[in-house]
């Protein structure tokens, strides 16, 4: 069952830069949902809150990294995010 705070990750088209960073954002929304969403139950999971801002603040890192990346580096996060948010959303 798919997260209705998250839409599925649909390239647009662009060169890969553009798509990589696309699919990072979507997976940053997606731990900012989880993390919103963990934050609202009676009682919150302290040590699953903090994976989850681990998790998002890798993406935020990796976001950065797009700014010196190649344009085969870019390729691959934009393939690993792709995949990352498709596995992610798939499990919830």
């Amino acid at each position: 069952m798919s997260d209705p705070n998250t839409a599925a990750f649909e390239p647009l088209d662009g060169d890969e830069d553009q798509l990589a960073r696309d699919a990072v954002r979507e997976v940053i929304a997606f731990y900012n949902a989880r993390i919103a969403a963990e934050r609202r139950v009676p009682v919150p999971d302290g040590e699953h809150i903090e994976q989850l801002k681990a998790a998002r603040q890798a993406a935020i890192d990796d976001q950065t990294r797009l700014d010196t990346a190649g344009p085969g580096d870019a390729a691959r996060i934009a393939a690993d995010y792709a995949a990352r948010l498709k596995g992610l959303t798939d499990r919830s």
